[in-house]
């Protein structure tokens, strides 16, 4: 993770946990933990800012990011949580068909990177 990177984890989750507390005391959707809800958001989010797009962040980005907004269907009702535990593991499961698409890049802590023999003397 280059130093780059690695500076935008604290601003974004300054950002988040605001609009969190920004929304709460605003009374909308007062019955949504927000912390929790963003927080599933800025870990999907974060993995492409910090990891770019990879076999793996093609995978968790998207699953915390629809784990954020089936969470706040069902803190507003409008879903139980027995429906949002198998979406979960069917999303989970498209996600992981997605990943072996061979145009999709494996990351490079993978990769091993091959040192050429030396030459002998």
């Amino acid at each position: 993770m280059t130093p780059d990177r690695k500076t935008l984890l604290l601003p974004i989750l300054l950002i988040t946990v605001g609009v969190g507390w920004l929304l709460t005391t605003l009374g909308v959707a007062p019955g949504i933990d927000w912390v929790w809800t963003l927080g599933l958001a800025v870990v999907g989010i974060s993995t492409f800012a910090v990891s770019g797009f990879d076999k793996v962040t093609v995978v968790v980005g998207p699953f915390f990011i629809l784990a954020s907004c089936l969470s706040i269907l069902r803190q507003t009702d409008r879903m139980r949580f027995d429906v949002e535990v198998p979406i979960l593991v069917i999303i989970a499961g498209v996600l992981l068909l997605i990943a072996r698409v061979p145009a999709i890049p494996v990351p490079n802590w993978v990769v091993q990177e091959t040192k050429p023999n030396n030459p002998p003397q």
